[in-house]
């Protein structure tokens, strides 16, 4: 995908953690997470790690699998997208890292943007109505789980940034 860096804007990348990332949703692993033997032992579950939300009329909670692209450094990011009916949750299936770059609920505000590196071992789930950009994997193309609303109702604003911004990891 080409990528134009002139007149961009540097982000300021980040690990990704619980409490850095509790204003845009949650973030799935099951590190710190209570683990619960089931199936007689044969299994541990992860419990309930993120509310998943449908919100409107005839919404449903939709399963699905992303392979998405590699992208590698610098990036050049030029537009965020959110869903205001329903959370999206991501989760990678095959040990790939994401760039995730979000912002809070309500009118964009660019200068709220803020980016984080996923680990082999997370994902997110963005609250519904946070803008975020679509998923970016670092450098290997990747599978991810995710698990987002469908049904009736505009559920996918797109809104371009005024300055692009870069992005190096």
């Amino acid at each position: 995908m080409p990528q134009t860096l002139t007149n961009t804007r540097p982000l300021r990348v980040a690990p990704l953690t619980r409490e850095a990332f509790a204003p845009f949703g949650e973030v799935l692993e099951g590190a710190g997470a209570t683990p619960l033997a089931i199936n007689a032992g044969t299994t541990t579950r992860f419990h309930d790690l993120a509310r998943i939300e449908a919100l409107g009329s005839a919404a449903r909670v939709l399963f699905n699998l992303f392979d998405g692209q590699a992208w590698h450094s610098p990036i050049s990011l030029n537009l965020l997208e959110r869903h205001p009916l329903g959370s999206q949750a991501f989760y990678p299936v095959d040990g790939a890292r994401m760039l995730i770059v979000v912002a809070p609920p309500g009118e964009l505000d660019e200068r709220a943007i803020r980016a984080f590196i996923s680990t082999p071992e997370q994902g997110v789930n963005y609250a519904a109505g946070t803008w975020h950009h679509p998923l970016l994997c670092l450098e290997r193309p990747g599978r991810f789980v995710v698990v987002d609303r469908g049904g009736s109702g505009h559920n996918c604003d797109e809104q371009l940034l005024r300055q692009p911004l870069r992005v190096d990891f």
